[in-house]
């Protein structure tokens, strides 16, 4: 179930101007403090999403990323054992190997 966030629209409770509780996605946002019964409307939260940091990293997923090189030239920079470090246009022997990377 996901967390939301909910603010205290008066005074406070001892949960906070600023309090979390975890709802299902279909039950509706709470208007009142399930503590002290004050009013509260329901806030937009920051998201945590982790991303990536390296070209080792997005290897180690299963992505594949090109950079640009030259027109029609792209260097494989998270090349894996047996792939072409480079890719050029209508060579598809240096496209990556798919097939290696995607499993079921």
């Amino acid at each position: 179930m996901p967390t939301y966030e909910y603010e205290h629209l008066d005074e406070p409770c001892e949960k906070g101007k600023v309090f979390e509780i975890r709802q299902s996605i279909d039950d509706p946002p709470l208007a009142i403090c399930p503590r002290c019964k004050g009013m509260v409307r329901k806030i937009i939260s920051r998201v945590s999403i982790s991303t990536p940091k390296s070209d080792g990293e997005l290897r180690d997923l299963g992505f594949t990323k090109l950079v640009k090189r030259d027109d029609g030239v792209y260097e494989n920079v998270t090349q894996r054992s047996g792939e072409s470090r480079y890719m050029v246009r209508d060579k598809p022997e240096t496209m990556p190997d798919v097939k290696r990377i995607i499993r079921d």
